[in-house]
Parts: structure tokens; C-alpha cells; sequence
């Protein structure tokens, strides 16, 4: 992906057992003149993206920095076709959800920073769920943007559909960094079809952190 800056604040709505998390978010533009078009709701995010990419942003408060699971539904009915997601400039995806983790501290002394001086500390970790290119579910690949920081995991290829995910942040994060999982301070959510310039049609609905 291209520049990210690091936009607002989430109000999240508590749940008995987890945080919801949708609505609120603030979309941050990669071209001036060119963006998907999101429409946001409490409970779900739609995205219509015609050859363009942007993402929606949003830190975490720090009484939910120890999330360690996360689940969501993604619902496609246009997609991208399927693209190496390893390859810079070539990586289009129906929806990508980051999770951006940080040692606590380091955190605290960054508290409003944008996101690309907070991806430049050698501490900051991304996780990158992806609904979207030619690898296999569970694939795990270098970002082509982050280095070392980024990792992504396929949980669906391109293609079209509605699906429920639940995934392990912190068996994830040992996966694709080694060590124990830091602390989760942002979120985000990306669409992305400018280098094939094909459309997406997607949602993201029942966002939950525990």
C-alpha cells in the first residue's frame, strides 16, 4: 500500500464479553484526486473501490490494547481478480483488516504520530488479514511495503461471497514475528483495485475485539 497517516480516534460500544468495533473510522486518501467510497454504519462498513484504494484508520484506546482475538464477517460480490500480494505495485485486494501492534511504552511516546513514523519504529508490527489474491487460506507473506514489519495472512483468494472469520492475534503474531504478541493500538481497513483497474463491491460487518 501507499502512505497511511494515522487519522482518529474509535468510539467503541461495549459488549458482555468483547468490544465492537465499526463506525467512526476516518478514511485516509494514497492519491489526491481518486478513493474507494466507503459508507459506514454501527455494525458494518460498506466499500465501493473502481480502479482506486484508500483505507479507513482508527487507534485503539489503551484499555484495549491486550486484544488478542478478533472476529468479523466479509461479504464480496464484486472482487479483483487474483494478484501476488508479495509483489510491490501489483497486489490489488477485496479488503485487507490491519492490526498494528506496538510495545506499550513505545506506544505511549508516539501517541499521536502519524502511522508511516510509527511504521518506521523498529518496534511496530502489522498483521494484514486478506480477502483477496492467488495464494492459498493461511498463507503467510511478506509484505512488499513494510519489510519486516508486515506480515500477511490469506484467509480467502479473490473472488466472491460472505464469509465469517475468527482469528488468533496473538498465536498470529508469533507465527509472523516470533516473541508474544505487544500491544494492538490501531485498526484498519483497506480496499484496493487501482493496479488492475477492476472494481470491488464489498462489507465488513460485526467487527470484535476480545
Amino acid at each position: 500500500m501507499k502512505r497511511l497517516i494515522l487519522a482518529c480516534m474509535l468510539a467503541a460500544a461495549p459488549l458482555p464479553s468483547a468490544a465492537q468495533h465499526l463506525g467512526g473510522w476516518t478514511e485516509q486518501k494514497f492519491s489526491l484526486f481518486s478513493s474507494n467510497t466507503w459508507a459506514q454504519g454501527r455494525d458494518a462498513v460498506n466499500v465501493a473501490s473502481d480502479g482506486t484504494a484508500s483505507m479507513i484508520w482508527t487507534a485503539l484506546p489503551e484499555a484495549e490494547w491486550d486484544t488478542r482475538t478478533a472476529s468479523w464477517t466479509w461479504s464480496v460480490s464484486d472482487s479483483v481478480p487474483p494478484t501476488a500480494l508479495d509483489r510491490k505495485g501489483g497486489d490489488d485486494r477485496n479488503l485487507s483488516v490491519y492490526f498494528v501492534f506496538m510495545p506499550a511504552e513505545i506506544a505511549r511516546q508516539n501517541q499521536g504520530a502519524s502511522i508511516t513514523r510509527l511504521l518506521k519504529v523498529d518496534e511496530a508490527r502489522v498483521l494484514m488479514y486478506v480477502h483477496g489474491g492467488a495464494s492459498a487460506r493461511g498463507a503467510l507473506l511478506q509484505s512488499p511495503y513494510l519489510g519486516a514489519r508486515g506480515r500477511t495472512i490469506v484467509l480467502r483468494g479473490a473472488g466472491t461471497g460472505q464469509h465469517s472469520e475468527s482469528v488468533d492475534l496473538a498465536r498470529d503474531y508469533t507465527r509472523a514475528f516470533g516473541g508474544n504478541a505487544t500491544s494492538l493500538v490501531g485498526l484498519a481497513l483497506s480496499a484496493d483495485s487501482d493496479d488492475t483497474g477492476s472494481a470491488i463491491r464489498a462489507s465488513l460487518s460485526g467487527l470484535r475485539l476480545q
